[in-house]
């Protein structure tokens, strides 16, 4: 089962494979903007991913559509509800939405 860190706050969460980012952050009492649930729609769940991107499922056409429109990505970024965990341990960063 992977392991995920939460920066800036250091939080770590023990989640099945198969769950998302998002789950897995907000299962960590951390707080993130999901404002459209999971459909791809707003992102506002963008975050870095730190280490263990490989781990994570392939990115999609509609998440890498979704990340183009966001002002200051990069190849760490991601929609933490898009970002389907494998067995690799994972570090993410939040942009100011931890709390």
């Amino acid at each position: 089962m992977p392991i995920v860190t939460i920066k800036p706050s250091g939080k770590t969460v023990t989640v099945a494979e198969g769950t998302t980012l998002l789950d897995a952050i907000l299962s960590s009492g951390e707080q993130i903007q999901h404002k459209c649930g999971g459909k791809v729609e707003c992102g506002t769940c963008h975050v870095f991913v730190q280490e263990g991107r490989k781990g994570l499922a392939k990115m999609k056409p509609a998440e890498n559509a979704m990340l183009d429109t966001i002002v200051g990505v990069g190849s760490k970024s991601r929609l933490a509800c898009q970002s389907i965990l494998g067995a690799t341990d994972v570090t993410v960063e939040l942009l100011g939405f931890a709390s």
